[in-house]
């Protein structure tokens, strides 16, 4: 019987080896990078559009906190600890391991059709009625669809794919953008986005978009059962039976 400790539920195929690593890599990877990048924006919390912005520039918009420099006008009486010299060369090795696993997974993905299988929503799923009928569901805290545990529905879908070929691709141009080294040997990678001071705008923009997926993917991990999503992502294996054409390879 379900729940009897007796007849524990058989286990499934869910996740594979490549998903499962480079999911916690880039997890590690990201959580440092807000961490550091936190820490840069302390050292100047004003942002600009163009190639030039200083404290004699006027801003595009400001975050009101402290800086960490005396320098930067913030209007608070007081400067906070300067962490910018090791937040900023672990930001540069986290983001290389980020790319770098990353880079992993598209050519895994590419290589087993993970995409078009288990990421790119299903032709009966494409289409925004499809997509607001799993979002009704959920905000009628409905959790649970059959075949859930086992398959991404096309919310998740749309959103992974968001993530995945959208933001972190921008993410890694605006951050590559921001590099005088780089933007030297290619420079047109700066150019189209419109100057330096715009990478580091649109990098911030983009970090909380990123911010708000991981927000709301722990919340709906956490309402459909925290530690079972988390276990199967750590051993691969569901406890509930999955949809065959939608097994992970």
């Amino acid at each position: 019987m379900p729940g009897d400790p007796s007849h524990p539920q058989p286990k499934f195929p869910r996740h594979s080896a490549v998903v499962r690593i480079t999911h916690w890599l880039t997890v590690l990877a990201f959580l440092a990078l807000l961490v550091t990048g936190l820490e840069i924006v302390i050292s100047h919390p004003r942002f600009y559009w163009g190639e030039v912005g200083n404290v004699n520039t006027p801003a595009a918009f400001t975050i009101p906190i402290a800086s960490s420099r005396a320098t930067v006008p913030t209007g608070y009486g007081y400067v906070m600890p300067d962490q910018n010299g090791w937040s900023r060369y672990l930001h540069f090795q986290a983001a290389w391991v980020a790319v770098l696993t990353g880079l992993v997974y598209l050519l895994w993905g590419l290589w087993r059709r993970h995409f078009t299988r288990n990421i790119l929503p299903a032709r009966g799923q494409r289409s925004i009625g499809a997509f607001f009928g799993v979002l009704a569901h959920y905000l009628r805290r409905s959790l649970g669809q059959p075949g859930e545990p086992s398959s991404y529905n096309t919310v998740q879908r749309v959103a992974y794919l968001a993530v995945i070929f959208v933001l972190f691709p921008l993410i890694i141009w605006t951050g590559l953008a921001m590099s005088p080294t780089f933007t030297a040997a290619f420079p047109y990678t700066v150019i189209l986005l419109g100057g330096r001071q715009t990478a580091r705008t649109l990098h911030f923009f983009i970090t909380g978009l990123l911010v708000a997926f991981l927000v709301v993917h722990v919340i709906m991990i956490a309402l459909a059962g925290f530690w079972t999503r988390v276990r199967s992502m750590i051993t691969g294996r569901a406890a509930e039976p999955s949809i065959a054409s939608e097994q992970q390879p």
